[in-house]
């Protein structure tokens, strides 16, 4: 098995310590693999951006590239994606949990929402993408969580009761994100972490 190289894409207001991808962060180091989890400084996508390529950028050639990236992150993966060339490193798998929905609007936010959907682009920026969403997300629908994998061409995975998949809903330790991180399972449908409420 080749080494993995993760990338962690937090979400506008970021990732506590209890948010499963900080979790993730130390579940990962502590197996001795490479986390770069970086800072997205304001809401902007034109600073967002260039912190995202430079991660990509810093991946070694040797390692397979994943990313997972929660809320206003998978907006900003798949802005990422809409823009990539033959020239620009290929993920081989993507998580994107719980993007806001179409009509979800911020005035804080800026040129991030709503991202691209672009399902040629999302190829070309990663082997393998999937999405997942909580049912009963204030910021997206199921509706809309199944339009947006509609249009992207990639697999939903829709949790029970995970609300938007944050620390708030109770995603905190979470098993089944960190299995497939490492390949060990091929989705997450159905799966919420332990003590999550329901």
């Amino acid at each position: 098995m080749r080494a993995l190289h993760v990338v962690l894409l937090p979400g506008w207001r970021g990732a506590g310590r209890g948010h499963w991808l900080s979790w993730l962060a130390g579940q990962l180091r502590g197996l001795g693999m490479a986390v770069d989890a970086p800072e997205l400084p304001g809401a902007e996508l034109g600073e967002w951006l260039p912190v995202l390529r430079a991660s990509l950028a810093a991946a070694p050639p040797s390692a397979d590239l994943v990313v997972l990236a929660h809320g206003l992150g998978a907006n900003l993966w798949l802005h990422h994606a809409a823009g990539v060339d033959g020239r620009d490193r290929r993920a081989h798998r993507v998580l994107l949990v719980a993007p806001p929905g179409p009509g979800w609007r911020h005035p804080e936010v800026s040129g991030l929402h709503p991202a691209p959907v672009d399902s040629r682009a999302l190829r070309r920026a990663a082997s393998i993408t999937r999405l997942v969403a909580g049912q009963g997300d204030p910021y997206c629908s199921r509706l809309e969580a199944m339009g947006l994998a509609r249009g992207l061409g990639v697999e939903l995975d829709l949790v029970p009761g995970g609300e938007h998949l944050n620390e708030d809903a109770g995603f905190g330790a979470w098993p089944e994100v960190l299995a497939w991180t490492l390949g060990q399972v091929p989705s997450l449908g159905g799966n919420s972490p332990a003590g999550a409420r329901s």
